[in-house]
This record gives C-alpha cells, structure tokens and sequence, in this order.
C-alpha cells in the first residue's frame, strides 16, 4: 500500500506544492535562520509529502470513472484502488493540516483554508470545478497558496498581492497545459474543461496568454521577476513552432518549473546574503 501511496502522490509533482512555499520563505525571510524557522520547516515537510497524498487522493477518488479510459493512469500514474485504509490515509493526510497551522501566526491561516476549500472542490462536489471551463483553470491557483502562506508566516505580514496574481496566472497556464494531453479520454467520459472547450491548438495559445500575463504582472515587482517568467511562453511556442508531442512536452515541466523555482529562490538568497 505505501508503493501505491507513493504513487498516488505524483513524486514528480510534489515541488508544486512545496516549492512555492520554498519560494516564499525566501522572500519572506529577513535573516539567515528565518529560513529555517519552525513555520518555515513545518509547512515545507506538509506541502513536500501529506499535501500531495491528500490532493492527489481527493482527485483520484472523484475520478474514479474518467481514470477507466485514461491511458496516462497505465504509464505513468495509478487508478484509485479505494479500500478504507487508502481513504483513510488521504483524509488523514488532509486533517494533518490542521497541527500544521497551530504552529504558525494567524496571518498565514487565510492561505491555508483556501487552499484546502481548493484541493477539495477542484475534484469533488458540489463544485466540482475541473468540469467547467475557465473555473478549472481558475482553481488551480491553489498552488500558488502555499508559498503565500509560507511568506506570511515567516513575514508576519501578508505577501504583495501582485506577486500573488502572478503565481496565480502562472499556475492557470500550467494546469490548462498540463490538460491537454487529457483532451480525448476527457471528452470520452463526456467531461467539459478549458482544455477540450478550446481543443488543442486554441489551448496552447491560452497558456502562452496566461503566461505571458504572469510575466508581466511580475514584472511590475521586479522585472527580473517578469525576465524569468517569460521561460514559460518562449517555451510553449517552441513547442508548437517545433510539433512536440503534448505526451513528451507535459513531462518537461516538472524539471523546468524546478529550474525556474531554484533561479528566483537563489535570487531572493542573493537579496538576503548582501543585505
């Protein structure tokens, strides 16, 4: 069952979750050992592992019928086996959240409840998001939600809010990308979202928007900020310009993201290394 657990977990995701929060310590840090201070520490261990086990979870379970015509659950992910001991597992995954935010002030707290109304309501009822068209593209700012919790935390106060909108416009993009090659066994199990709304070719120039919007949100904070964040759009239209296999292309960006979380995390280090 742990094998299946693991699996479960998407290990090449689990940096969206916790590199957000990763980022945002950063920014949020004013000396060295903020870095590694109690709220830093405890809310990095959630989002690397538990987080992903609940989020991942919740959505497998709710998916259980589109999953049966999905041949990305035969390569590279799991079906959702259900059973009391796998549920249980994911319910206590997401109740472990609740220790976790004892240990941190307040100000991170509005963070933390919208990520998990979002964790759960992206796949479940009644709002079930990922079937509607923009709402599930929208939805998926929870990613971003961690590492404003994260800068709270460390902070004591809350994060620039336009920082926030371009996470929240980058994680739009990558989750609609991250779609695409969901289009057919979506529209198989009769399952409406951005991805198959738009079809192939109109996705990928909503991503490139979505991206490029971020870029130049994040540009307004720092525009070394909006330089790195335009990896994104040169990326996809690299991608279209060169007919790369959306199949091939989806697995990429667990290294670039990587990447690019490590470039504005140094950063963020070189600001409080030279302060």
């Amino acid at each position: 069952m742990l094998r299946y657990l693991l699996v479960l977990s998407r290990p090449r995701f689990w940096f969206y979750l916790a590199g957000p929060v990763v980022v945002g310590v950063a920014y949020a840090a004013d000396t060295v050992p903020d870095l590694f201070s109690l709220p830093a520490v405890a809310l990095f261990a959630y989002f690397l592992v538990p987080a992903n086990v609940f989020l991942y979870g919740v959505n497998d379970a709710f998916d259980r019928d589109i999953d049966e015509v999905n041949p990305k659950k035969e390569d590279k992910e799991a079906r959702f086996r259900g059973g009391r001991a796998v549920s249980a597992v994911v319910v206590a995954s997401g109740l472990l959240l609740v220790p976790v935010a004892a240990l941190l002030p307040a100000v991170a707290y509005p963070w933390l409840v919208a990520w998990a109304l979002l964790s759960v309501e992206y796949s479940a009822p009644p709002f079930r998001f990922k079937t509607t068209p923009l709402l599930d593209s929208l939805s998926n700012g929870l990613y971003v939600l961690p590492g404003a919790a994260a800068y709270a935390a460390v902070a004591g106060h809350q994060p620039p809010l336009l920082a926030v909108a371009g996470g929240w416009l980058w994680a739009m993009g990558m989750h609609t990308f991250s779609a695409i090659h969901d289009i057919e066994p979506d529209r198989e199990a009769n399952i409406t979202t951005t991805a198959t709304a738009l079809g192939e070719r109109r996705t990928y120039a909503y991503c490139a928007a979505c991206w490029l919007a971020s870029a130049a949100v994040f540009a307004v904070v720092d525009w070394r900020l909006g330089a790195v964040l335009l990896t994104y759009p040169v990326l996809v239209a690299g991608i279209v310009a060169a007919d790369v296999a959306v199949d091939r292309a989806y697995w990429w960006f667990p290294i670039v993201n990587t990447v690019v979380g490590a470039a504005l995390t140094i950063g963020a280090l070189w600001r409080l290394t030279n302060v």
